[in-house]
């Protein structure tokens, strides 16, 4: 199974998505509140995937994951929000993010999500 950084200033959010990938035996090794958090665990715990919120104080979503993406070209980012326009889906996928994923989150697709852009 992998192993996940999640990345949400929302504890409850990093919580509910730690139980959805637990169940299936992923490891959740790392969380971070924001950005630049991401980008610092990210470089320390080197991860097979990394969720992350596109929104967050510090260092956005799309930023951090274009530092990322800059650094390790193939780091695998699976993207999520409440806001799920469609400027921000091209947004995602453009700065490297394999998916996008729109809160509230639905487990199946949280796992069907992470199951593609591992394979």
């Amino acid at each position: 199974m992998a192993r996940i950084l999640i990345v949400d200033d929302a504890k409850f959010m990093r919580m509910t998505l730690s139980n959805i990938l637990s169940k299936v035996g992923h490891v959740v090794i790392g969380e971070a509140e924001n950005g630049k958090e991401a980008v610092d665990l990210y470089r320390n715990l080197n991860p097979d995937l990394v969720k992350r919120d596109i929104t967050k104080p510090v260092l956005s979503g799309l930023d951090a994951v274009k530092e990322i993406k800059k650094e390790f070209p193939f780091a695998t980012v699976i993207m999520c929000s409440a806001m799920g326009q469609q400027k921000m889906v091209v947004e995602a996928i453009e700065a490297g993010a394999k998916d996008f994923i729109v809160k509230p989150f639905d487990e199946i697709r949280v796992l069907d999500a992470i199951h593609r852009a591992l394979n």
